[in-house]
């Protein structure tokens, strides 16, 4: 056991050196990952299967999660802002870190230790046994103190993060007739924008959508692009398009083998014809009659 403590604690010691002076919270919450799970092998260690449990369950599986959700949310490129607020802070809080650091040497120095009874006598009844009997009777005051204080921050992170609505929640009704209130007022589409190729003979991101009119929408092309002028017409690509229709038609006329016979019975012509062909007519039989 004393050899696997000195090993934990070269591990620990310096990881939890990295988690104060490290500059990246995203390392600082690695580093305090490997403390947890070395301090989870530490109890396993002592014999104390339960302690074990909670340090990986607990503390490395859900604190250190919540730790790194909020690195996600704030972002790892967010930079600490080095203004100081109140002047002359960054003194003060050294001081304070020096009090502190010499009331702890002190209070340290002061603790005497009882006998030690060793872990078989105090597993005796079951470490799980014997941990609650200590929480629930010779500690339950700092026990539901702790509790407490817990269900205190709880409550208060739910003020904080409550926002009062201010206006009504809209509805389906008020939204409609807000959105024909601003198309009324500054022509603002009811929908949504056209996208690239709507109503359009091409599908390019650079050309605009055509109207039912015929006109080009420029909503549906990006700003960007219009910025840049390399905004292409659809109308003016209209005869590529017509002749690439007819590359296409010769092509299949020149490959269809029933083109030449003037195709199947009941069914399409040559490649050119694009009538439903001579079968019955299914919709109205009355007229085949």
């Amino acid at each position: 056991m004393t050899v696997t403590f000195w090993l934990l604690a070269a591990i620990i010691v310096p990881a939890a050196l990295g988690v104060l002076f490290v500059r990246k919270a995203v390392h600082g919450a690695l580093l305090l990952a490997v403390v947890m799970i070395s301090l989870a092998v530490l109890y396993l260690t002592l014999e104390a299967p339960f302690l074990f449990a909670v340090q990986i369950i607990v503390y490395t599986g859900a604190i250190l999660m919540l730790f790194l959700f909020v690195v996600m949310l704030v972002g790892v490129d967010a930079s600490d802002s080095v203004v100081e607020t109140i002047r002359g802070q960054r003194w003060l809080a050294w001081g304070a870190g020096v009090v502190m650091g010499a009331l702890l040497l002190v209070a340290v120095a002061q603790i005497s230790l009882g006998t030690v009874r060793g872990l078989e006598e105090a597993n005796a009844g079951g470490n799980i046994e014997g941990l609650a009997d200590l929480l629930f009777s010779r500690y339950v005051l700092a026990f539901e103190v702790t509790a407490a204080l817990l269900i205190t921050a709880a409550m208060g992170a739910m003020v904080l993060a409550h926002r009062e609505r201010l206006t009504p929640k809209p509805t389906q009704a008020s939204t409609a007739a807000r959105r024909v209130r601003d198309y009324a007022e500054s022509g603002k589409p009811l929908g949504p924008l056209p996208s690239p190729g709507v109503y359009a003979r091409h599908n390019a991101v650079d050309t605009p959508a055509l109207l039912p009119d015929g006109t080009p929408a420029e909503e549906s092309v990006a700003r960007v692009l219009a910025a840049r002028g390399t905004v292409r017409s659809a109308p003016a690509l209209a005869d590529d398009i017509e002749e690439l229709r007819r590359t296409l038609g010769d092509v299949g006329s020149r490959t269809d083998p029933d083109a030449q016979g003037g195709g199947i019975a009941g069914g399409s012509g040559g490649a050119g014809d694009t009538s439903a062909g001579s079968g019955h007519n299914t919709e109205n039989p009355e007229e085949d009659a």
